[in-house]
């Protein structure tokens, strides 16, 4: 496959990726790397017993039905590479849908099934960390991955993405993708970026872009007080909320972007602006002179995750899939294609053994892509990294009503 050519690259699958989050106005939620203060629910991890109940006589059917978001996996034509040496080497065939367009309608579409204890029509589905997925693993939607059956997962997936706060152990979910929000800049107009705070330099007054999303800024705003958003509490947030009003009374934030953020930094409209890492590594591609850094103080991760419904009719099937893409032949598939945070790192070096049989524009691409942080983050940025919080509907009314009016008043 040409990857100048594929339909991701050409149509902006970043944008287009978090533009169908963002249709409900959900923020993604996080992939916590530390430990997580969290308001909402956990799930219960089942016993061991659990596990062996729900998978006791399920056998390989041959069939698979998985539903992911547009523009999400490898695509060459009509045909989908990765699933075809997947139905090949396994026996299985997929049949994939770009059925996910944001997780609050996703979620209100499967609920009634799910707790009515019916099929939904999927046996494998990717989700975001975010309420929905919360609710899924409160309210015991989804089942307990068998991971004796994962051993690609636990041979080749970073030790960053496994055992989670909000799902230990990945009892319930193992990672698609990732990515990061950071602060984007044009360095023809701004200064090296190296705090959450140059957000608030008055040099660029009028010329400071920040989202629309409560979680997003809410974050931003905890980092540049020092402030650990897993960790944090309602007066927290009331502080926050401050700092960020501090910074719209100061007339230096020109707009609260959804995902047109992007544009208005490379038409020169905002020369400094919260941005997802994805929006920015395909700019940069593309040619124009941009920065994406993850500033001292952090910057948010967040991922999307694969799972089974409980009520999937061939879970064997999705489980062997879970596992397949771990093999890091796959998985470069998968992120020279979808251009994010991949969990295998070691994908880098097939990327740069591509890169070296590669001639041209693919051959630049390549290895923009294997040296990009942005696609492969250093151990320090990671650890500076954190996640949302995940709420229940009490707190995040609360949660809402704190951090709306900065960016709706």
């Amino acid at each position: 496959m040409d990857i100048r050519t594929n339909p991701a690259f050409l149509r902006g699958m970043t944008t287009s990726r978090r533009d169908a989050l963002k249709l409900a106005g959900m923020s993604a939620a996080a992939l916590a790397l530390a430990a997580c203060g969290v308001e909402g629910k956990k799930a219960e991890a089942p016993k061991k017993d659990a596990v062996a109940d729900f998978w006791a006589g399920k056998k390989q059917n041959g069939t698979l039905r998985f539903a992911n978001w547009p523009l999400y996996i490898d695509k060459d034509g009509k045909d989908y590479p990765s699933l075809k040496m997947f139905e090949q080497d396994k026996g299985i065939k997929v049949s994939y849908t770009e059925a996910i367009q944001d997780n609050g309608s996703w979620f209100g579409k499967i609920q009634p099934q799910l707790a009515a204890g019916t099929d939904i029509g999927f046996d494998l589905m990717v989700m975001t960390n975010g309420n929905q997925l919360q609710r899924a693993l409160s309210l015991g939607y989804l089942a307990p991955l068998d991971h004796s059956k994962l051993p690609n997962f636990a041979a080749n997936a970073a030790q960053k993405v496994k055992n989670p706060a909000w799902d230990p152990n990945n009892t319930f979910t193992i990672p698609w993708t990732l990515g990061v929000t950071g602060i984007a800049y044009n360095p023809e107009f701004v200064d090296e970026v190296t705090s959450m705070n140059d957000l608030w330099n008055p040099k660029y007054k009028g010329k400071v872009g920040m989202m629309v999303d409560a979680q997003e800024i809410a974050n931003f705003g905890m980092f540049a007080l020092g402030i650990d958003p897993e960790k944090s509490k309602e007066a927290d947030w009331r502080k926050a909320a401050a700092k960020l009003q501090e910074q719209r009374d100061a007339g230096l934030v020109r707009k609260y972007y959804e995902n047109d953020y992007i544009d208005a930094l490379v038409r020169g409209d905002i020369w400094i602006t919260m941005a997802w890492s994805g929006d920015v590594f395909q700019q940069i591609t593309e040619g124009k002179n941009l920065k994406f850094v993850v500033p001292q103080e952090g910057a948010t991760i967040w991922s999307d995750n694969m799972c089974i419904p409980k009520t999937a009719q061939n879970p064997v099937d999705a489980l062997a899939l879970m596992d397949y893409v771990y093999q890091p032949k796959i998985a470069t598939m998968l992120v020279e294609y979808i251009n994010y945070i991949t969990p295998v790192p070691a994908t880098k070096d097939l990327v740069l053994a591509d890169a070296a049989k590669a001639e041209g524009e693919d051959k630049e691409f390549l290895e923009q892509l294997a040296s990009s942080p942005l696609i492969y983050p250093s151990d320090a940025d990671l650890a500076k990294m954190r996640g949302y919080l995940m709420l229940d509907s009490k707190t995040d009314q609360l949660f809402e009503s704190i951090f709306q009016p900065v960016t709706q008043g």
